[in-house]
């Protein structure tokens, strides 16, 4: 894995921790938006419900309910949301098998 993708998964990792109440909240400031467009990023990308939920590990039931409005993304989900819709192809890089 490049040096960018360690990057990304471990400032993933960090977010999640923030997202956890883990990290000191001195030492962070994030934005995670309060609402996201699941499938507007999904259909920006030009992509199925089955081939972004196979591209960026989400199960397929939960993309739709996320979708359709059944469920709401936690804090965490929303920020890996919002990676993927600036950075498609570094998240596809980062979870890649080497």
């Amino acid at each position: 894995m490049s040096s960018f993708g360690q990057g990304l998964v471990e400032a993933a990792r960090q977010a999640a921790a923030i997202a956890r109440g883990e990290a000191d909240p001195a030492t962070y400031r994030v934005h995670v938006p309060a609402d996201i467009d699941v499938k507007a990023i999904r259909a920006g990308l030009g992509l199925t419900q089955a081939e972004f939920a196979a591209s960026y590990g989400f199960p397929i039931g939960t993309l739709r309910d996320l979708e359709q409005g059944r469920a709401r993304p936690d804090a965490s989900t929303r920020a890996y949301l919002l990676v993927i819709s600036r950075e498609p192809e570094a998240v596809q890089r980062a979870l890649a098998t080497s």
